[in-house]
């Protein structure tokens, strides 16, 4: 897969983390890390961060010293009890003296496995070090993150994200235009494994790679579409706005979800709206969502969205 072979060997490697990587890189030098907490949001570089780390720290040797576990697939406190407990007790090999645990989504441990955690943690601090990685720091126990080097990922930028898709696009061979490289920053929203599923899944149903192929694969909704649905039914051209709907619903076969989510991002950016209009429009906008996450009907719901756009444009 394009986002396995373009993971980063090296913490030099890893994109737009700096802040991150100096502080690791220092420990690392030394041999000697902290137990550390990586969090921040989807596809940003946690995993890689803590891969780059244990290559580095243990060269050829790293896979006899590290365990690595998904915590939302083995969330229970008897995974802390046996697989985690058994290897932390364990003496490394090789001339640093601790090895390593990877625990990934730790934020999908269970209270009780979390607790168990920090007991083990206290245990074998002399042997072992802990890298959890969380989506939300907030989910991990105060004591546990107090036993542990906080480190913070940002959302990666565009141009850190154009630079990813030129190295994809040039070491896979690929042809793109440069829309259909608005649309994958756009629709990755700073998350590169995304992008690399994005370029793999359009480059093998076409030798090109177009802006449409790309909403096609990611099955979402094009934005020029969802806004001139919204722009209609302001002007009071609800038949029209509602044949945009059905072309979005019907017929590319987007789920009401998909299309409510678009209109949340469009909603900003509609010209000419005040303020307090947008705030309305977004109030119908979650009433919908909320509806349609009930099992409401995605074409009645959303027609009936419509509906209250076109009213508060001609109010």
């Amino acid at each position: 897969m394009f986002s396995e072979k373009y993971r980063p060997q090296k913490l030099d490697d890893v994109i737009n983390q700096k802040h991150v990587v100096q502080r690791v890189a220092a420990f690392v030098k030394e041999r000697n890390i902290p137990n550390m907490l990586f969090a921040g949001p989807a596809g940003t570089g946690k995993t890689s961060t803590a891969m780059s780390v244990v290559h580095e720290l243990y060269g050829q040797n790293w896979r006899q010293n590290i365990l690595g576990l998904n915590a939302s697939d083995e969330r229970g406190i008897d995974v802390i009890r046996g697989k985690v407990k058994e290897f932390a007790r364990l003496v490394s090999l090789g001339i640093v003296p601790f090895k390593t645990i990877i625990l990934d989504e730790s934020d999908a441990l269970t209270p009780e496995a979390q607790h168990a955690l920090r007991r083990t943690m206290e245990d074998y601090s002399r042997v072992t070090r802990f890298i959890l990685i969380a989506n939300y720091s907030s989910k991990i126990i105060e004591p546990i993150q107090s036993r542990c080097a906080v480190f913070r990922f940002r959302v990666l930028s565009e141009d850190d994200i154009g630079k990813y898709i030129s190295r994809v696009v040039e070491g896979e061979k690929l042809t793109i235009d440069d829309d259909a490289i608005k649309a994958v920053v756009y629709i990755s929203e700073g998350d590169l494994r995304k992008v690399a599923n994005l370029l793999q899944t359009a480059a093998s149903l076409k030798e090109k790679i177009t802006e449409e192929a790309i909403y096609d694969v990611a099955s979402r909704a094009k934005p020029t579409d969802v806004r001139d649905m919204l722009e209609l039914a302001l002007k009071g051209k609800f038949m029209d706005s509602r044949k945009v709907l059905h072309e979005l619903i019907l017929r590319q076969g987007l789920s009401g979800s998909d299309v409510t989510a678009e209109i949340h991002r469009q909603l900003y950016s509609l010209d000419g709206m005040p303020e307090e209009k947008k705030v309305q429009l977004l109030e119908q906008c979650g009433e919908c969502e909320y509806r349609l996450s009930m099992g409401g009907n995605e074409v009645i719901q959303l027609e009936a969205f419509l509906s209250k756009v076109m009213l508060l444009g001609k109010n």
